[in-house]
């Protein structure tokens, strides 16, 4: 998943005498961690908050386990676009108001470059496997809880 705003990731690599040198993309796997929940449902959301992790989001990764997630954190509220280069598996957006609140949710298909965007300005973006969200009978309307929501609550 690559976040829309203007960031460039270099990838570098020195020439070897006996061919060209390929970089290897891989995901970012390292992030903080946050518990969030819809009801009796848990989902375990790696954090996004430098412009580096939203710009790399969930690409280069093969596959992701049925309850987790990314959630990007912005400074402010403001309309999120996000597409889907180099990102391999089917998810689903869910743009999030300061008290949890999911204002929309967007599929998204594996290595695309539309762009899918929150229907108003928000500070919050949790992407998660693609289904998840339907599968639970959860919509627009329904309220994540946990440790970012909880100054608005």
């Amino acid at each position: 998943m690559k976040y829309l705003r203007p960031f460039a990731l270099v990838f570098a690599c020195a020439a070897a005498l006996s061919g060209p040198c390929v970089a290897q993309p891989a995901p970012q796997m390292n992030l903080q961690r946050t518990t969030l929940t819809l009801g009796i449902h848990q989902i375990q959301a790696q954090v996004a908050q430098t412009n580096e992790q939203h710009a790399t989001g969930l690409m280069f990764r093969t596959d992701m386990p049925q309850q987790e997630g990314m959630l990007f954190v912005f400074n402010a509220p403001s309309q999120q676009c996000f597409w889907m280069k180099n990102t391999l598996i089917p998810l689903t957006a869910a743009f999030v108001a300061d008290d949890g609140t999911i204002v929309n949710l967007e599929n998204m298909q594996p290595q695309t470059t539309e762009s899918h965007c929150s229907s108003k300005p928000v500070r919050y973006v949790l992407e998660v496997n693609q289904g998840w969200f339907a599968k639970k009978g959860l919509k627009a309307g329904a309220k994540l809880l946990g440790a970012p929501f909880q100054s608005a609550q």
